[in-house]
């Protein structure tokens, strides 16, 4: 008895997409295994010119952000990367549903990656920094990419000469203001070329609470305030 032709030429269609998406897959997860390889060789490759800079990253975000750094350097990427992983950072902080996909260990490795695909490409975040993030998922640790990112941010700032600072004050501050601060600090880092955020809070009771790096500068009256009132209870 013969079969219905058009049942069976779907039939054929659907299996011929089931191999096509199995095969794209495959490749996809290949491409990964070799960047993976990649990041582990050049993670463990550090060259004396580096060493100095990546010690001061630590950890198991240290690591991975430092095997990332070294691609990117030896590819010539290494401001290209760090734009990329600014942008998805950015997209993490603002959407509480990727912050979940990111977080939540309900998903499983395949699902985030599964996921992170369409979000990167219409980020366009590409090319070497698109799979690190997938490579990090692969690994199940899509949960820590934030710090991963934070510390690829930091070598690439000492390799290129940049000193990040925060500035908290209680009312805005003047263009002059913000001048004569990034003067200040850039001779305080040794000559680096700054980059300063300015917050505002109201809390503050005068003065400034300022951030180089990972070091707090701090000139707030509050502050000074509620040491003295802990000092004065120790005494009493």
């Amino acid at each position: 008895m013969l079969g219905n032709p058009r049942l069976e030429g779907r039939g054929r269609l659907r299996l011929a997409r089931r191999r096509k998406r199995s095969i794209s897959e495959e490749t996809d997860a290949d491409s990964r295994r070799a960047e993976g390889r990649r990041f582990r060789r050049l993670g463990c490759e550090k060259s004396d010119e580096l060493a100095e800079q990546q010690d001061t990253v630590t950890g198991v975000a240290g690591r991975y952000a430092s095997a990332l750094f070294s691609l990117a350097r030896e590819e010539r990427k290494t401001d290209e990367v760090a734009a990329a992983l600014a942008s998805f950072d950015a997209l993490i902080a603002e959407s509480e549903d990727l912050q979940r996909l990111v977080r939540s260990p309900v998903f499983s490795a395949r699902e985030q990656v599964k996921a992170l695909t369409p979000i990167l490409e219409r980020a366009g975040v590409a090319g070497v920094a698109a799979n690190f993030i997938k490579l990090v998922a692969t690994k199940r640790r899509l949960f820590a990419i934030r710090d991963m990112i934070r510390d690829y941010g930091t070598l690439n700032d000492a390799l290129s000469g940049v000193a990040r600072a925060e500035v908290t004050s209680a009312a805005p501050l003047s263009d002059a203001n913000v001048a004569a601060l990034k003067e200040t600090l850039r001779v305080a880092s040794g000559g680096k070329d700054v980059r300063l955020t300015a917050k505002v809070d109201p809390a503050i009771i005068g003065g400034l609470i300022v951030k180089l790096g990972s070091r707090m500068v701090d000139g707030s009256l509050k502050t000074k305030l509620n040491a003295i009132r802990i000092r004065m209870k120790e005494v009493g």
